[in-house]
């Protein structure tokens, strides 16, 4: 899977960074949702005036998408025979 970053600055002038963003195809049924869900959490991040610097969007997908739909996101595979 093929992340991404985002730096910018934040509304009270800190340097926030957001990481693991999954790159996905313009046609992907996912795009859509991804793209929607980083614009909340860019919002939530731009307001939030703590002291935090980095940020994982992969944890925010798990934490408010259902698991299933997180899984085609990032596309986990399990390892057989541990190979």
């Amino acid at each position: 899977m093929l992340t991404k970053s985002i730096e910018f600055t934040s509304a009270c002038g800190q340097r926030v960074k957001i990481l693991e963003i999954p790159v996905l195809e313009e046609d992907s049924p996912l795009y859509f949702r991804v793209n929607a869900r980083l614009e909340h959490f860019i919002r939530i991040v731009d307001q939030n005036k703590s002291s935090k610097r980095y940020y994982s969007f992969r944890d925010y997908l798990k934490r408010v998408t259902k698991w299933s739909e997180y899984e085609k996101i990032y596309k986990i595979e399990e390892l057989k025979n541990n190979a």
